[in-house]
């Protein structure tokens, strides 16, 4: 830009004095076409900037739009984390209630199978006990007998047996026997017979159920085997 001024001022002195020589003028006019040239230059030069501008803000655009998407597409990451997370302590929690509730329902079952042993070992010592006052009574019975003995006497045990099975039909006392029978005989729990013997005595055998000391149904099944005769 500066040469081509240079260029103009020069033609303007040769026009004004008229006394420039043909070497200075052609310097001056070669001078002014590379100042067009350079001008040119500078010209494209210019154009290819704001066109590279342009380009940068369209890719700064593009890039805005993709920053965008990518801040959406975390945040909807995020939400299905955290909703993901959320469901997952609910069905932990949901697991961890069950585990409880099973475990209670384990000590329940144990404790009842406890329950049942100790009835059962009590049921057998039972057993066994009668068992052997049975086995003595049979053998008290059989040393009374003598070889001399009269018809009469040889009758004797057919009449003495009967009244072993005719006692355990006979309706029980429930205001005079022990636990231990009501167990073996009528086939009540520990803790129901135990109650009988605590609220004794009883005036009528509904009184079983209305002191609710066993339920209806145990009531149902062992009033005809039952009496509370003084």
């Amino acid at each position: 830009m500066r040469r081509e001024w240079m260029a103009v001022i020069l033609v303007g002195a040769v026009l004004t004095t008229g006394c420039v020589s043909s070497t200075k003028y052609e310097e001056a006019m070669t001078e002014a076409d590379n100042a067009k040239m350079e001008l040119e230059r500078t010209r494209q030069q210019k154009s290819a900037m704001e066109q590279q501008v342009r380009t940068l803000k369209e890719l700064n655009v593009k890039f805005g739009n993709e920053a965008q998407a990518a801040r959406d597409e975390l945040q909807r990451i995020e939400h299905g984390r955290d909703k993901e997370r959320g469901t997952i302590e609910g069905r932990t929690k949901e697991l961890e209630d069950k585990v409880k509730a099973l475990s209670a329902q384990n000590r329940n079952v144990r404790q009842e199978l406890d329950d049942v042993k100790r009835h059962n070992e009590t049921l057998k010592s039972l057993v066994a006990r009668y068992q052997k006052e049975l086995k003595d009574r049979s053998h008290a019975a059989t040393a009374t007998l003598t070889p001399s003995a009269t018809p009469s006497s040889a009758h004797a045990p057919s009449v003495a047996a009967p009244s072993a099975p005719a006692a355990a039909s006979a309706a029980m006392n429930i205001n005079k026997v022990p636990a231990s029978d009501l167990i073996l005989f009528l086939g009540l729990k520990q803790d129901e017979a135990d109650r009988i013997v605590s609220n004794r005595p009883y005036r009528v055998k509904g009184e079983l159920v209305a002191k609710n000391v066993v339920p209806k149904e145990t009531f149902d099944m062992i009033k005809d085997r039952i009496s509370v005769s003084p």
